[in-house]
């Protein structure tokens, strides 16, 4: 065996070992004890900032008022009152008429359009905890019990929630799917709990208004590119604990166009580089199918390549198979026979994010610089982001998910 041989094949043995220790994160999250609710719960307000329409949007949208949880309000925002989405959030008043629902248009400003109208969606807020939530995600009736009940703990300071696929009507949003169910929500729980890494998603941010507004709110990440996480960073250099809530939220991804895909995708790994360059370097550590398909050559098809893309295979798919258990991600399981497609593209994204800077987000595109921030720029060619038909919804807004 060559020394590049032995080098990868090394690199093969890490990766199993990298994504048993993985399940173990997620099976310890998710088969943890919640702790005993105490008997007065604070009043929260959701705060959910939206462009466009999401496939499924009402329904998505009702799970949020029917929370079984003593006093809360939801908060929507939009950037123009002309966005479709008010149409829908109008609807959702109609149905709900005891539940406090309201709209605020506000325009942005600063790059990032998420954390302007977070900023101004905070303002309204009547509640001293505020939770967050990206306008895809849907959540059971005790989704905020679970989330505050977490953020009561002793010394936390924000909750957030890891969060699987659902309703995918396409090819590409099933590879989104498991890109998000067995592999970056196994990371994420791996980041957090053994890591103790500050991660924080747009699935989930619950903090209370006193620590947002120590760390300078929402206005404070206006010209960042990934405003979750320089929320929680923010909220950790307090002091405080960031934790990962054991409940898994749902993204509805209805029918993702192949491009609007591989934007997205480019633009979470360029954040990721960005926010946290020396740990997503070691990503490549993870990668257990291409790494075993580069042992498979570097042996010149021998068979120590064989075995190693044979081991990687039987790892990657037993491991999935248990986390879609764990986490009752039933789509991910749907789409595991992918598994190795999606593991190819996983690899793809990474390699692509250290060529280049530009990232399409929301109709827009940004350049991204050092340290995360982002410089508006003009999108060009294959890089702009697809109009008129989001998902199986007609909209005016070009909408990509956060």
């Amino acid at each position: 065996m060559t020394a590049v041989a032995a080098i990868v094949g090394a690199l093969v043995v890490v990766s199993w070992a990298y994504w048993a220790l993985a399940l173990a994160a997620v099976s310890r999250l998710f088969r943890s004890s919640p702790a005993p609710l105490p008997r007065d719960l604070p009043p929260v307000s959701i705060l959910k900032p939206l462009r466009g329409v999401d496939a499924g949007a009402l329904e998505s949208f009702r799970t949020f008022c029917r929370q079984d949880y003593p006093d809360f309000e939801v908060v929507f925002g939009v950037a123009e009152a002309t966005d479709p989405a008010v149409e829908v959030v109008e609807r959702l008043r109609g149905e709900f008429p005891a539940i406090p629902i309201r709209l605020v248009v506000a325009a942005p400003s600063g790059a990032n359009r998420k954390a302007s109208l977070l900023e101004a969606l905070a303002r309204a807020a009547r509640h001293p905890v505020l939770v967050v939530n990206d306008s895809d995600m849907r959540a059971g009736r005790s989704y905020l019990a679970h989330v505050v009940g977490a953020l009561l703990r002793e010394g936390v300071g924000l909750v957030t929630c890891p969060y699987c696929g659902e309703g995918a009507a396409s090819l590409p949003a099933g590879l989104e799917a498991l890109h998000m169910g067995v592999t970056f929500l196994p990371s994420a729980v791996l980041a957090s709990r053994v890591l103790r890494m500050p991660v924080a998603m747009g699935a989930t941010l619950a903090l209370r208004r006193s620590d947002l507004e120590r760390v300078g709110g929402f206005a404070a990440v206006e010209g960042y590119l990934a405003d979750d996480y320089q929320i929680g960073a923010r909220v950790a250099v307090l002091g405080r604990k960031i934790a990962l809530c054991p409940y898994a939220m749902r993204c509805v991804l209805g029918r993702t166009g192949l491009r609007d895909e591989w934007n997205r995708e480019l633009r979470w790994a360029r954040a990721t580089r960005a926010s946290q360059p020396a740990g997503y370097v070691g990503y490549l550590a993870t990668f257990s199918t291409p790494l075993a398909l580069a042992l498979l050559l570097s042996t010149h098809l021998g068979v120590v390549g064989w075995a190693g893309l044979a081991g990687s295979l039987l790892v990657r798919w037993a491991v999935a198979l248990a986390l879609t258990r764990e986490t009752g991600d039933v789509l991910s399981k749907k789409w595991l026979a992918l598994l190795p497609m999606r593991d190819l593209l996983t690899a793809a994204v990474w390699a692509a994010s250290f060529v280049g800077r530009r990232v399409v987000w929301r109709g827009e595109a940004f350049d991204v610089a050092p340290g995360g921030t982002i410089v508006p720029g003009e999108a060009v060619g294959w890089m702009a982001p697809s109009a008129g038909v989001i998902g199986t919804r007609p909209t005016t807004t070009p909408r990509t998910r956060g």
